[in-house]
């Protein structure tokens, strides 16, 4: 064993996550997470205790709140939002649209969207199908890396889109100072959180940010297309207008009447029918981190990306480091880039090291605390190092 292993607080958890066979050594989380042991077990009692058996009537049983009530528990447990504020349903691009859609009508007359170059795609491109129609203007942030001074900010931006921890290297941006920076200029935020939420803490009341959109399947261990979730401030409840009109995001959705009136608070931002089935697994891992803590959590991640720095220091000389080394500026995950890696990938899944390839030449390890060892990440690094070691 690791010795770093050996007196790991968290290193228990391992165990009640599946661990595939064929893999000594899984690095990307933070691209999708391991089921929990449970999960088989949950999703068929669902199935044949309650799909099968209740029928229809588990809309009156509790299904047709699901959304909200794990909204709830995640907003508590990882998010810092009060209750009312959080919900689950669609998936990140199409919460996403809503998100950014509804907060530029919140802001009328102003003319320009932002959003950096190296975000997401998924970000990037919605912002430019907004852009054409509602006939915006995109100001683009050159820098990888958000920080107050790099935003082009002006009297007339409706809208920001930022990644709290940057897909691509791993920066950790700072949410309060650039929120209060936006809301200076008297426009809005929109905070993705897909790379932060379950492993970095976030407080996001206390940090007055306006909405915030997130994956699921990633630290939050969802499943492949998990549903996502999204957060609005309270007090922007009253007076946004997502545009996906939706039955189940009218104010009396079995009544079938004619013309769409908004439900009251977080459960506006509906459209259509909940996932049900989609939002079993991360239950059980909320309730993980909620026992774990996040601020343990995120001490691990730390200690886990620090060691994946140390050893690729030590072992990978000609490979460049395209994260922050400062804890306070990095995310769950690290970036190393090389011109050989895209051609080492194969060679690495046929060893059971599995990371993943950003390019041009990057290596992601996204090492997710609760399922992650010390062990894999050094087996993973000197694996790197031997394939390097033998072109």
């Amino acid at each position: 064993m690791n010795a770093l292993d050996a007196v790991d607080p968290l290193a228990r958890y391992r165990d009640l996550f599946i661990q595939a066979p064929d893999v000594a050594a899984y690095l990307d989380g933070n691209s999708l997470g391991r089921p929990l042991a449970v999960t088989p077990g949950r999703v068929a009692e669902f199935v044949t205790e309650q799909w099968g058996y209740t029928l229809i009537q588990g809309w009156d049983n509790g299904w047709m709140s699901l959304a909200q009530s794990i909204g709830d528990d995640l907003g508590r447990v990882a998010l810092g939002a009060a209750p009312g504020q959080t919900t689950i349903g669609d998936s990140t691009t199409v919460l996403l649209y809503k998100l950014v859609r509804a907060a530029a009508d919140l802001r009328p007359g102003r003319t320009e969207l932002v959003i950096d170059r190296d975000n997401f795609p998924t970000d990037r491109y919605v912002l430019e199908g907004i852009a054409a129609e509602r006939g915006l203007t995109i100001r683009w942030i050159e820098a990888s890396d958000v920080t107050i001074d790099r935003l082009p900010l002006s009297e007339q931006t409706a809208v920001v889109v930022l990644s709290h921890v940057a897909y691509r290297s791993g920066f950790l941006a700072d949410v309060p100072a650039l929120t209060a920076a936006i809301h200076d200029h008297g426009a809005l935020v929109v905070w993705d959180l897909c790379h932060s939420a379950g492993v970095v803490p976030t407080r996001l009341d206390d940090w007055g940010v306006d909405l915030a959109v997130g994956c699921t399947y990633k630290y939050l261990n969802g499943g492949p297309g998990s549903p996502a979730f999204a957060y609005v401030r309270s007090d922007l409840l009253g007076e946004i207008r997502q545009p996906i009109q939706g039955w189940l995001g009218s104010a009396r959705p079995f009544e079938m009447g004619q013309g769409y009136e908004p439900a009251e608070g977080i459960t506006r931002m509906l459209s259509g029918t909940p996932p049900v089935i989609g939002m079993l697994a991360m239950r059980d891992m909320i309730a993980l981190i909620d026992e774990a803590g996040i601020d343990a959590i995120r001490a691990k991640s730390v200690a886990l990306t620090e060691y994946a720095i140390a050893l690729a220091d030590e072992l990978l000389p000609a490979v460049t480091l395209s994260t922050p080394r400062a804890a306070d500026n990095r995310g769950g995950h690290i970036t190393l880039d090389h011109p050989s890696f895209e051609a080492m990938m194969p060679k690495l899944w046929q060893r059971g090291v599995i990371p993943d390839f950003r390019r041009p030449t990057g290596i992601r390890l996204g090492l997710s605390p609760l399922s992650t060892s010390f062990a894999e990440v050094e087996l993973g690094v000197r694996t790197i190092a031997e394939l390097l070691a033998v072109e």
